[in-house]
């Protein structure tokens, strides 16, 4: 099980996700539906389709999506890396909220991190593994 973390202050279910080099912060709180990432709405902050239905589908598997409101805070990467963390974390948060939908989330591999990174570049070559090209004079 998943440890639950809520707000000292107001309550809300929080939750931890990451993916990439990208970190989100979700917090659950009773209301209407309405998604806030870094101020500004999801239409306008994930652009592509793609990363709206990653970010949504572990509040459709809980059936959730009109009773919560969630705040996110995302920083680092790229768009699809701060995708997936906000999934991670919006899953941890939900679990939070109701440990009932642990199973479900576990279920949806929403739960399951994600852990392949960047590979280092290696000293003598140009990049990770691409070396430098080959000159016969």
């Amino acid at each position: 099980m998943i440890a639950v973390k809520k707000d000292k202050i107001n309550g809300d279910a929080l939750g931890t996700g990451r993916r990439k080099s990208s970190v989100a912060r979700v917090r659950v709180r009773p209301g209407s539906g309405k998604i806030t990432i870094n101020g500004k709405s999801i239409e306008d902050y994930f652009v592509n389709d793609q990363h709206r239905y990653a970010i949504t589908e572990p509040l459709e598997a809980a059936g959730l999506t009109e009773t919560v409101d969630l705040l996110i805070r995302v920083s680092g990467g790229g768009m699809t890396g701060q995708a997936g963390a906000v999934r991670m974390g919006l899953a941890r948060a939900l679990c939070s909220h109701d440990e009932a939908l642990h199973d479900p989330m576990r279920e949806g591999s929403f739960l399951t991190r994600d852990s392949r990174m960047k590979e280092r570049k290696k000293p003598g070559l140009r990049g990770a593994r691409r070396g430098v090209q080959f000159s016969k004079r």
